[in-house]
């Protein structure tokens, strides 16, 4: 049967995961006709993991996306059944927000702001096949022939890439939750020159609310008053659903040991490799032999279903073993299963392949977001979806790209370390990843984003004027507070002592008490308040910024001296082979990612400072000019 001619594109978006609906939603909103092709349309942003949104670095991702005008920070705070803040007792650049999702409510609205979209067409079909002529894609082809070109490709397929199932010594073909696998596009890519590497994951089982005894488990309840990913939210959701901690022990163990050689895990079935930091229970069992016990957290799936997410039970070993460890864990021991634990085998694409943009070095116009280029989780894919749609649009429609640097996003920092280094196992982003850290915080996405996302078009005007008035609030109260003198009363002397502060000896200007590690915004509002009351958020960017004012200078003239490396470009048409002294490893490693800048160069793995400098030398003498003109 031969194809036939489905619709014409500038934006074609594969799957519908967290990275394919960021990916259209952005595209759609910077002026492209974008097309969405799902193999279900049922399955929109399905979560087939963990029921959340967040945590540490994650939760910043999310705060990002939203500040750049994504959907992700609005859906979850409309569908959230349990929202936290982690890490509140320490300081402000490691604070994170973790929702509890309501799984089906978040597909359902997900759906419905997409299909409200506009430049955006969706449609269910599986794509089998990219059209690529002369080094350039041309559209893509379904298994039901249907022909759809377009001047730039997203592929965001997720997990399903020729994906496998395991339990136990059972395995068969099947992306998440028994889904139809991608197989034909998967050798397509291998057709088109791609190298594909295989990767590992997985998720426990799910259990039965009304079998789980909560009597012996610790209560996990949300904030009394919730804070939100995104920065349009008004509204709370307080009837709030908690979740719950029990652990495992030394009987759960024992069962483990005695049929780890059942496991898939163990039992050479599976090839991929699996992501360090969210192992198995057979990997954390065997890896932490010396722990009597382990977490095991108690997740609500959603308001309307009795689906609990077991955390912390990961698992490939078979169903009726996996039956045998629930038995041994507090307040589980009469838990029914309701879905099985399974292992999953997908191919991902080698990320080194793709220029900082995500669009693919070899095929022009193809570009390839989330889970598909290696990352683990939702908010890595859907942050990487977004900067996908942004790019793949602005080639089409010949605007502006946009490429984060590490300083500006945990975004930027994903992406760098995705084109620079690789991975060689499914990569999490944490925060220990991003030098400058201090920068990347939740309270303050909107300052450095929202302007960008603002010229990208994805920022309403009306967004960007509130946001212009926030930041003129911050200065203002900042200017105010470095001009107030407060005199050491004895009111003040004792409010000093109260918070265990050392008395006053002289006056002090409030923006310098404010510098105080014992002294809050709220300390200020009692002894020099503003003439008006200011947004909460507005208080908490005056008191970080002046609490942390010397730290916070000392991140950005490190980003300064590095800006200098970011600015000293590297030519495409460089020939590595043509300078002495660089290592071998560090020439292949150049070759192969082809760096666009010199720090860059200096991030990638195998190429030493000793080579940076042979490299900075070549350039700044002129001789890829002499080459390039000869």
């Amino acid at each position: 049967m031969s194809t036939y001619e489905a619709g014409q594109f500038d934006v074609i978006v594969v799957g519908a995961g967290h990275a394919g609906v960021e990916a259209a939603y952005a595209a759609a909103n910077r002026g492209a006709k974008t097309l969405m092709l799902t193999m279900n349309l049922d399955m929109i942003a399905f979560m087939p993991c963990n029921p959340s949104i967040g945590g540490p670095a994650k939760g910043i991702v999310v705060r990002e996306i939203d500040a750049l005008g994504g959907l992700m920070g609005k859906v979850i705070d409309k569908t959230y059944i349990q929202m936290r803040m982690l890490n509140t007792g320490k300081g402000p650049a490691v604070r994170a927000l973790r929702a509890q999702a309501d799984k089906p409510l978040y597909i359902q609205e997900m759906k419905k702001r997409l299909e409200q979209t506009d430049n955006l067409t969706m449609r269910q079909g599986m794509v089998e096949k990219l059209v690529v002529e002369d080094n350039q894609v041309k559209g893509v082809i379904t298994e039901t022939k249907a022909l759809y070109r377009a001047k730039t490709v997203i592929i965001t397929t997720g997990t399903f890439m020729r994906g496998r199932v395991l339990i136990g010594d059972i395995s068969y073909e099947s992306g998440p939750n028994n889904q139809r696998a991608t197989i034909k596009l998967a050798e397509n890519l291998e057709e088109l020159g791609f190298e594909l590497v295989r990767f590992k994951t997985g998720t426990p089982m799910r259990v039965n609310n009304k079998t789980v005894n909560y009597e012996k488990t610790e209560i996990q309840p949300g904030d009394d008053n919730p804070q939100h990913f995104s920065y349009e939210t008004t509204e709370a959701i307080l009837d709030q659903i908690p979740c719950w901690l029990t652990y495992t022990n030394e009987k759960t163990h024992e069962i483990i040991n005695e049929n780890l050689g059942l496991s898939a895990m163990y039992s050479g079935m599976v090839k991929g490799t699996g992501p360090r930091y969210c192992p198995s229970v057979e990997d954390k069992i065997v890896r932490f032999h010396d722990k009597p016990r382990h977490q095991v957290f108690l997740e609500p799936e959603g308001r309307d279903t009795e689906e609990v997410y077991v955390q912390g039970l990961s698992t490939s070993l078979p169903e009726f073993v996996q039956r045998e460890i629930l038995r041994t864990v507090p307040g589980l021991e009469e838990a029914e299963i309701m879905r099985a634990g399974y292992a999953i085998e997908y191919d991902s694409v080698v990320p080194t392949q793709l220029w900082p943009t995500l669009e693919v070095k070899n095929i022009e116009g193809l570009f390839t977001a989330g889970q598909i280029n290696g990352t683990s989780g939702y908010e890595e894919a859907a942050g990487q979806g977004m900067m996908a749609g942004i790019n793949a649009a602005a080639k089409a429609l010949e605007k502006e790209t946009l490429i984060l640097d590490r300083s500006q996003a945990y975004i930027g920092v994903l992406i760098d370390d995705l084109v620079t280094k690789g991975t060689n196992e499914p990569y999490r982003l944490l925060t220990s990843r991003a030098e400058y850290r201090l920068l990347l915080r939740h309270d303050n996405a909107d300052i450095r984003l929202t302007e960008i996302g603002h010229q990208m078009g994805l920022i309403s005007d009306e967004r960007f004027e509130r946001f212009e008035e926030k930041k003129r609030l911050i200065e203002e109260e900042k200017e105010r507070l470095s001009n107030v003198r407060l005199k050491p009363t004895e009111t003040l002397q004792q409010l000093m002592e109260s918070i265990g502060g050392t008395r006053l000896k002289d006056g002090i200007l409030a923006y310098d008490l404010l510098k105080r590690p014992e002294v809050t915004y709220a300390i200020i509002d009692q002894v020099a308040p503003a003439e008006k009351e200011l947004a909460a958020d507005v208080k908490e960017q005056v008191e970080i910024q002046i609490k942390y004012q010397g730290y916070i200078t000392k991140s950005n003239q490190q980003v300064d001296r590095m800006k200098k490396m970011e600015n000293k470009l590297i030519p495409d048409h460089i020939d590595y082979d043509a300078i002495s002294g660089i290592a071998t490893e560090a020439r292949e490693k150049l070759k192969t990612v082809r760096p666009l800048s010199v720090a860059q160069a200096s991030r990638i793995s195998g190429v030493n400072p000793a080579d940076v400098s042979i490299l900075l030398v070549y350039i700044e003498q002129g001789n890829v000019a002499k080459v390039s003109n000869e």
